[in-house]
């Protein structure tokens, strides 16, 4: 199955991995030590980030350390910027607008 940036942020769980790899590199123990499921689970978690290209596997001797990709993570910030421009826009109008309201309603002095 293709998945995308957007699926594997959608999971709680995988928003807090992406968090604990921010920090430092961690190997799958490391990383399921920080939750209350099994290895298995967050193996399956990691699996779905590593297919959306949000973190990448290190081997280190026979250790397997998970790191962040965090260049990936500007799909979602682009997707994002878009609405925050529209939010933007729509707060200056009411901003406009309920400034226009208080002058018409003050007493004049």
């Amino acid at each position: 199955m293709r998945r995308d940036v957007f699926q594997a942020i959608a999971d709680p769980t995988r928003r807090e991995i992406i968090n604990l790899l921010a920090a430092k590199s961690l190997n799958l123990n490391a990383i399921a030590d920080n939750f209350k499921m099994s290895r298995p689970a967050i193996s399956q978690h990691v699996k779905i980030l590593i297919e959306c290209g949000l973190i990448k596997i290190k081997k280190n001797g026979r250790e397997r350390f998970c790191e962040v990709k965090f260049q990936k993570l500007k799909e979602v910030s682009k997707w994002v910027e878009q609405y925050s421009s529209f939010w933007n826009n729509k707060l200056d109008a009411l901003e406009i607008y309920l400034s226009d309201i208080k002058t018409k309603v003050e007493p004049k002095k």
